[in-house]
């Protein structure tokens, strides 16, 4: 981390000083990514709602602070997530300059169907969204759940769509977000992809995205960690959390989770923010993804961000992680 990135300097300091490349994209992004799924008003899966005006007012807040790079999808919230974030946009007359807008093509919602048409109709239906003509990054989201690696890559398949669109120059970057880490190599093995979103895999308690970060490393990929608390239990505790990626997990981690609590406790650090730092320090992460539901949310993150850390605790945090048959691959 940069010495500019403390409490005893202003939050301004983050874009200016802690920009990093994009892989080889020429984009520069700062280092907390803000994810917007929450922001779609999904009750059923994070257990309480977000109204439009919260999101919207969420939205404008992380436009006018010091973060300058934002996660969606064409699936948060049945897209309310790209409605909310182009209703701001349009007031504003668009995207602000040096701001990196990143969205996601999903399978169709209620057929499955992942095929090229759909991936250019997922297109337009962002941009429509979203009130743009084109787009800085686009991944292809988790193809894992409809495809296998041929068929994605298959002659006017979906990868092949995505490429058009690249061409044709209505999708500038295109990235793989899934989270296999095997099918993730694939993907980046074809050279078609500029950066990787993973999710979960890269974790105080998990390392399995090690191989994949090597990859994107060693192609210049830009590498993008997602979900830094493991859906909650990294920032909650496994009391109030007790799920790990959205699934029970294996007694090991839990205990592993507790005794990294411990830890913190003795360093007078929050668990979050060591949850959270543990991805910020690692200079191979372009960005680490951070679900916000509200403006004090942001402010809170850029709190633990900042979170001094002594060197002896991550030390005693690294002999914690749990033996590799207990990540998830």
């Amino acid at each position: 981390m940069s010495p500019d990135f403390s409490p005893a300097n202003p939050p301004e300091h983050l874009a200016v000083a802690d920009l990093r490349p994009l892989g080889k994209t020429g984009l520069r992004v700062t280092p907390i990514c803000v994810g917007t799924s929450p922001l779609a008003g999904m009750p059923r899966l994070y257990g309480y709602d977000v109204s439009q005006s919260r999101a919207e007012a969420t939205i404008r807040a992380v436009l006018a602070g010091p973060l300058n790079f934002l996660d969606t999808s064409n699936n948060y919230g049945e897209g309310r997530a790209e409605q909310r974030i182009g209703a701001v946009l349009r007031r504003r007359g668009g995207l602000p300059d040096g701001v990196v807008l990143a969205t996601k093509v999903d399978a169709d919602p209620v057929t499955g169907d992942f095929s090229g048409e759909r991936v250019r109709r997922s297109v337009a239906e962002s941009l429509r969204r979203l009130g743009l003509d084109r787009v800085q990054l686009m991944y292809l989201h988790d193809p894992e759940y409809h495809l296998s690696f041929a068929q994605a890559m298959a002659p006017g398949g979906p990868v092949a769509a995505l490429v058009a669109l690249r061409d044709q120059g209505v999708i500038q970057h295109l990235g793989i977000a899934s989270g296999p880490v095997a099918l993730m190599r694939q993907f980046l093995a074809t050279g078609v992809f500029e950066v990787a979103l993973n999710h979960n895999r890269y974790t105080l308690v998990d390392r399995s995205a090690e191989p994949l970060i090597r990859d994107a490393h060693e192609r210049g990929i830009g590498f993008v960690n997602a979900a830094p608390y493991g859906g909650g239990m990294l920032a909650k505790g496994p009391e109030t959390q007790p799920r790990y990626a959205y699934r029970e997990p294996p007694e090991p981690v839990r205990q592993a989770v507790y005794a990294i609590r411990r830890v913190c406790a003795a360093y007078r650090v929050p668990l979050a923010a060591a949850a959270l730092q543990f991805s910020l320090r690692d200079p191979r992460v372009a960005s680490t993804v951070v679900g916000v539901s509200s403006p004090a949310r942001i402010t809170a993150t850029l709190d633990l961000a900042c979170r001094e850390i002594p060197p002896a605790a991550w030390e005693e945090l690294a002999a914690l992680v749990p033996a590799p048959e207990y990540w998830l691959h």
